[in-house]
């Protein structure tokens, strides 16, 4: 049956034309490689209710909502049918275990439901709202990454929970005073782990930060793991651009994210490779020995640099159009069947955890490098929309 879909999928693809955007490519050619939702990421045809797979299909529905390609909303809206059932219980999904990185597929869903409202998606969208209104927190305030984590800040967890934060708040929250506290505190997210993680030697973030202080991946008088992480602060930046565009304009809240975001593409440039304009792995040890040029944490910055120049956020969209076209040709490739490939991604680096993931520099540059990895995708996605809506 995958080979038939397969074949479908190449026929579909096949379609396209020169003229056909590059948005709508890289989804057809994700559908060609996963003729199923569940094939994203290894899955192999089990759901499961991952970040990862639900970045990429927020992304595809992006796509249709610009071009109404019925084929890749039919794609999405068959996974989420399938991962919750009628009464709106999401598969396997335990909110006890408070992990941001659930609250990450809700964004495809409150697109689902914007198009086609069901009471099962509102009941799962409720779900998740929940959990962000009981997760654990620092001292000072910040979202605990997970409940395995404890006290642990990441920036990865920014973009996990509160652009559907903020989202859900505008959309369902009804109470002047509730939305006003929702919004200062997703701020208060952003601010309080800028403030942990900054690197005052480098002008960068790193990509976390403990608040016990005795981990062992910390610095004890920081808090902070070693290194700025490539990808880490790819999340960071896409949530700022994200959440600004949601907060109402003209307030404080919104010139604070903007102002945040402004301060980061200040320093990223001088990050930069110098002959390709695109981003190491490891961000604050440029041209050392085993680092390399990443390409999910490019994609993410080339996203957020051309979507915060559109909306007027950044300067320079001169410099954000000549990054897209060097990611293109940095990191973007078609194969013998059309299909269009994404290399050189980095599949997975964290803290801690069963692994004692140490954060240290030669953890980042050793974690497994691969083509086409979702979080890099849907990035790659999100800057062709910005770029053809230039």
């Amino acid at each position: 049956m995958r080979y038939i879909h397969f074949i479908i999928g190449l026929l579909v693809l096949g379609a396209c034309t020169a003229r056909t955007p590059l948005s709508v490519q890289v989804a057809r050619s994700e559908m060609a490689r996963c003729p199923e939702a569940s094939w994203i990421d290894g899955q192999e045809g089990k759901l499961k209710w991952n970040y990862t797979t639900g970045l990429e299909l927020k992304a595809f529905l992006d796509v249709y909502e610009r071009y109404g390609d019925e084929s890749v909303k039919d794609y999405v809206n068959d996974w989420y049918d399938a991962i919750i059932d009628s009464t709106g219980c999401i598969y396997k999904y335990k909110k006890s275990n408070y992990s941001q990185d659930h609250i990450c597929p809700g964004r495809a869903l409150m697109t689902l439901w914007s198009l086609n409202p069901q009471p099962k998606y509102r009941a799962a969208l409720d779900t998740l709202y929940a959990q962000l209104q009981e997760q654990p927190r620092t001292y000072d305030g910040g979202f605990w990454h997970k409940k395995i984590y404890p006290g642990q800040m990441w920036l990865d967890g920014l973009y996990m929970a509160e652009p559907f934060y903020a989202e859900y708040t505008l959309r369902f929250v009804q109470d002047s005073l509730q939305r006003e506290a929702n919004y200062a505190d997703i701020v208060h997210q952003f601010t309080t782990v800028y403030e942990h993680t900054m690197d005052p030697a480098t002008g960068l973030l790193r990509h976390a930060w403990d608040s016990t202080g005795e981990m062992f991946w910390c610095n004890p008088e920081t808090g902070q793991s070693d290194h700025a992480w490539g990808r880490a602060l790819g999340w960071y930046c896409m949530a700022l651009v994200d959440v600004a565009v949601l907060l109402p304009q003209g307030s404080a809240h919104k010139d604070t994210l903007i102002g945040l975001l402004r301060e980061i593409y200040h320093v990223l440039p001088l990050y930069a490779d110098a002959r390709t304009g695109m981003w190491f792995q490891v961000l604050d040890q440029p041209y050392r020995e085993g680092n390399y040029l990443e390409a999910t944490a490019s994609a993410m910055f080339v996203y957020a640099w051309l979507k915060g120049a559109r909306l007027g956020y950044l300067p320079d969209k001169e410099g954000a159009e000549k990054a897209w076209k060097s990611l293109l040709e940095t990191f973007v490739r078609k194969d013998e069947q059309g299909l269009v490939n994404l290399d050189q991604c980095c599949e997975v680096a964290g803290l801690g955890g069963k692994q004692n993931r140490r954060g240290d520099y030669d953890y980042y540059i050793h974690e497994p490098v691969r083509s086409n990895d979702p979080k890099g995708i849907g990035p790659l996605i999100w800057a062709a929309l910005e770029y053809e809506n230039r």
